[in-house]
């Protein structure tokens, strides 16, 4: 009987929070809401800005709903033939890129955690100072031209697949998840370090594997520079390439432009870089949700000191 009224006791005294404990409460609830806004609303308002007159938009008239329904910019874009080849371009570059990265870096930072590698000091140093230095774009074109990569399909997936800080981040993962007790063990019933890796490493990995294939995904899917620099052949070009050459067109055709048609041009050229904005980031929202709960995991191992 004492025992569980000390503990109807201990639990209502946890129920009460003084009011300091409660202004502290609103005041963090208050910050997170304002910085949740702060990262919704932009994305909010380019959604709602794409299916708005742009007159409507520039002086201020759309908030949070479209004034009026508009799907110009939308339609204008899918009548061009190449965004549908440069959305499968995109959608290709980034599975394979993601597979291939993946296969490169996650061996590579599990090598990188073994104690028993030789020279794993020097090595590891070996992919830090990549990190902070680079060759510049002059020696990677020429090197990328003497391999035969240029205008390529591998151009876009086979020399940038190494990622020094991914194999970093891979490596602390697997040092600090990973207990060594389990090597000992799989040891014990004859088994090799491959067979390790695979059936048993890996499946313990899914939190590394979803960040640092969803900061590959992302990366490949958003990259246009590249494909610019080392891709001239049309069929080749991924989708930010493509929509970057159609918004630069309809700008230069603004400038031929005037009277109504130059208004008119205007118009569909404003709706459309909207719409360009929401049809190239829609595929990459639609898949973090899926992956959120990996990426909350894993984006933490950075953190934890060796």
């Amino acid at each position: 009987m004492e025992f569980s009224i000390k503990n109807k006791f201990i639990k209502k005294s946890k129920m009460k929070k003084s009011w300091k404990d409660r202004i502290f409460d609103i005041t963090i609830y208050g910050i997170a809401i304002v910085m949740i806004l702060m990262i919704i609303y932009p994305l909010w308002f380019i959604i709602i800005a794409s299916f708005s007159n742009p007159a409507d938009v520039s002086n201020g008239k759309v908030w949070f709903w479209p004034k009026e329904w508009k799907l110009d910019g939308y339609m204008e874009l899918i009548k061009q033939d190449i965004i549908w080849r440069g959305y499968l371009n995109t959608i290709i570059y980034t599975i394979v890129g993601t597979i291939i990265a993946l296969f490169v870096n996650i061996p590579a930072g599990y090598a990188l955690s073994r104690k028993e590698l030789f020279g794993r000091k020097w090595i590891s140093t070996f992919y830090i100072i990549p990190m902070f230095v680079s060759g510049g774009l002059m020696p990677t074109y020429l090197v990328i031209k003497n391999f035969g990569l240029l205008d390529t399909f591998w151009v876009l997936v086979l020399p940038f697949a190494v990622s020094a800080f991914n194999i970093i981040i891979a490596r602390t993962f697997f040092k600090s998840s990973i207990p060594e007790t389990l090597w000992e063990a799989a040891q014990i019933d004859g088994c090799g370090t491959f067979r390790y890796f695979l059936t048993m490493v890996l499946p313990l990995s899914k939190a590394i594997l979803a960040v640092i294939g969803l900061w590959t995904a992302v990366g490949i899917w958003n990259s246009w520079f590249d494909a610019m620099i080392y891709i001239s052949n049309e069929n080749l070009q991924p989708l930010q390439l493509v929509l970057r050459r159609i918004l630069i067109s309809n700008e230069s055709l603004l400038g031929t432009a005037s009277g109504e048609l130059a208004s008119e041009l205007r118009r569909l050229s404003e709706m459309m870089k909207y719409a360009a904005i929401v049809i190239s980031t829609l595929p990459i929202m639609c898949l973090y949700p899926f992956l959120q709960k990996y990426f909350n995991q894993g984006v933490m191992v950075g953190s934890i000191k060796e």
